[in-house]
């Protein structure tokens, strides 16, 4: 059996700026996708703490302590909001018992702080 399982978190990210013209996606520090273990282009589920808006996309690479909403997803947030971006990943069931999600804890700069 497979399973929809969570891999990896960035909790409490803030938004850098919002880009409603962009064609879609999530902009977010290269360096933060790295140490997370989040493939470029992979979808998350990005929830606003702000405002309690929901919504999927995919990341892509941005500089140093980026996070940018791209596309319609712009509507959803502002710059300043705090943000949970969290990635999924289908697993076996072998893969689901080795499973430790990795959860980066962020400052107000899109710093690691846990």
């Amino acid at each position: 059996m497979l399973r929809e399982m969570f891999i990896a978190k960035l909790h409490r990210a803030t938004v850098s700026r919002t880009e409603i013209d962009y064609p879609g996606s999530l902009t977010v520090d290269a360096e933060l996708l790295a140490k997370a273990g989040i493939p470029v282009h992979m979808k998350v589920q990005v929830v606003n703490i702000n405002n309690g808006a929901r919504f999927e996309t995919y990341v892509i690479p941005g500089g140093s302590g980026e996070i940018i909403v791209n596309g319609a997803a712009a509507r959803l947030a502002q710059p300043g909001d705090r943000i949970i971006i969290i990635a999924y990943a289908i697993l076996n069931e072998d893969e689901v018992a080795r499973n430790h999600p990795t959860v980066l804890v962020l400052d107000e700069h899109n710093r690691t702080i846990d």
